[in-house]
């Protein structure tokens, strides 16, 4: 799926990452820890290809990044789905609308998708909530309207930034059951949290690598978690 190999990234003159290596195996599970400010949306960034390493080998399905011109990068994207830490959505349209957006992107008619929209947005517990614009929605909402988004496509790969940081523990469950699903459904699942309770009630359900960025590295975390 996706394979980083002694990758390193700099930026302004200094390392940020450095001798990154891991391996995105279908239908794995991982999480990604570490203070802020310690990589982990560079690291995510790197693996969606908006940043391409400074040194190393990023393989995306099979293909080195370097290789790829725009066409590759947005094709390969298709294939992987992202929850952005900031939630970010199209304020003059409705909610079904923004989910879609995705198709409408990629040039196949949300029209005839109709169907699998509304499915979807049952998934997410937001049926009722179609015609709701972004400013009408709560935290939690556009949390699960953002995965939504970043599974419209049916992607192999979900990266998620943070996806709980901004709503009660409640909610954080509820997200967590929807990308646990998603796993036992084939999806290969990385999330960047800093959220130790939630790595712990995840690893009663799955079974979950965890990883941590400490001093630009990547390294497994510890049993305790």
């Amino acid at each position: 799926m996706i394979e980083l190999q002694n990758v390193a990234y700099s930026y302004g003159g200094g390392e940020l990452l450095s001798d990154i290596s891991l391996k995105l195996a279908p239908g794995s599970f991982h999480f990604l820890t570490g203070p802020s400010g310690s990589g982990k949306t560079t690291f995510l960034k790197l693996c969606y290809m908006e940043l391409m390493a400074s040194s190393g080998l990023v393989q995306v399905f099979g293909r080195d990044t370097r290789g790829m011109d725009r066409d590759d990068i947005a094709r390969n994207r298709q294939r992987i789905g992202v929850v952005h830490q900031d939630c970010q959505f199209l304020d003059h349209l409705p909610l079904s609308a923004n989910v879609a957006l995705p198709l409408t992107v990629a040039g196949r008619d949300a029209a005839a998708e109709t169907e699998n929209l509304n499915d979807l947005l049952s998934w997410v517990g937001l049926k009722d909530r179609a015609d709701a614009l972004p400013a009408e929605l709560s935290g939690g909402e556009r949390q699960r309207a953002a995965l939504a988004r970043a599974v419209i496509m049916s992607p192999d790969v979900l990266l998620a930034d943070e996806p709980t940081g901004n709503v009660d523990w409640e909610m954080s469950q509820r997200l967590l059951t929807l990308l646990v699903e998603l796993n036992r459904m084939g999806k290969t699942i990385m999330i960047a949290t800093h959220d130790m309770n939630l790595i712990r009630a995840a690893k009663t359900q799955v079974n979950a690598r965890v990883l941590r960025i400490n001093n630009k590295r990547l390294q497994l975390a510890g049993a305790d978690l």
